[in-house]
């Protein structure tokens, strides 16, 4: 004999079922309701019905501007000058000298002026040079006669040549002499004395007139053999 199955067991058993498919059916419900979108229609319009209130866009060519005219070129206007009147009347030029082929026309002569001269310049180079009265033999006589070689340079030994600058003025005297080269003991002294002592020379000449020049003399000092 089959036991009987008791109902309050059986539902027992299937509420849970029952449970479980209200909730999974609610959540679907719920996801349902979130994802749904909804959309306006109000603002929406056919573009297909609008009409076309557009003007037909039409194509301009581009026109070329012409140039501007050139400017008026003013033609001079031509005025008739009359010929100037010739004039009849002679002119007479009287002349107050009366020239013949026998007239002799004088050379104008221009005369340059005479150039200043300077007295105090002193000459190297002029074109006639100063010289002793005589030459220059004359000269080396009266060195002969006239210098004395110094005792000093005597027992010293000493033999040479003295330079001596000096400058011959206008009127022949020597002055500013002196020593350029010496040798020494005594000689030196003695060149300067003989030349001061000696007589006037003969002027340089520039020109044919007398200058001042500068010259320079030696003056042997030797042991006679």
């Amino acid at each position: 004999m089959e036991p009987k199955k008791n109902p309050k067991i059986d539902l027992s058993r299937q509420s849970g079922l029952f449970l479980n498919i209200g909730m999974a059916a609610s959540l679907l419900l719920i996801i349902v309701a979130f994802e749904w979108k909804t959309y306006d229609d109000s603002g929406l319009m056919d573009l297909g019905n609008v009409d076309d209130d557009f003007e037909d866009i039409i194509d301009i060519p581009p026109t070329e501007q012409p140039p501007p005219p050139p400017p008026k070129v003013q033609i001079p206007e031509i005025i008739e000058v009359p010929d100037e009147e010739e004039i009849e009347e002679e002119i007479e030029v009287e002349l107050d000298v009366e020239v013949t082929e026998e007239t002799v026309v004088e050379e104008i002569v221009f005369e340059e002026a005479p150039e200043e001269e300077n007295v105090d310049e002193i000459f190297t180079i002029v074109e006639e040079s100063a010289s002793f009265p005589g030459g220059i033999t004359a000269f080396y006589e009266y060195l002969k006669k006239e210098l004395k070689y110094p005792r000093q340079a005597q027992r010293m030994g000493i033999e040479g040549r003295v330079f001596v600058q000096f400058v011959v003025e206008r009127d022949g005297r020597l002055t500013d002499i002196h020593v350029v080269k010496g040798i020494g003991a005594g000689c030196d002294e003695e060149a300067v004395r003989v030349l001061q002592e000696s007589p006037k020379w003969k002027p340089g000449k520039q020109r044919g007139k007398p200058v001042r020049q500068k010259m320079i003399q030696n003056i042997l000092f030797k042991f006679a053999n």
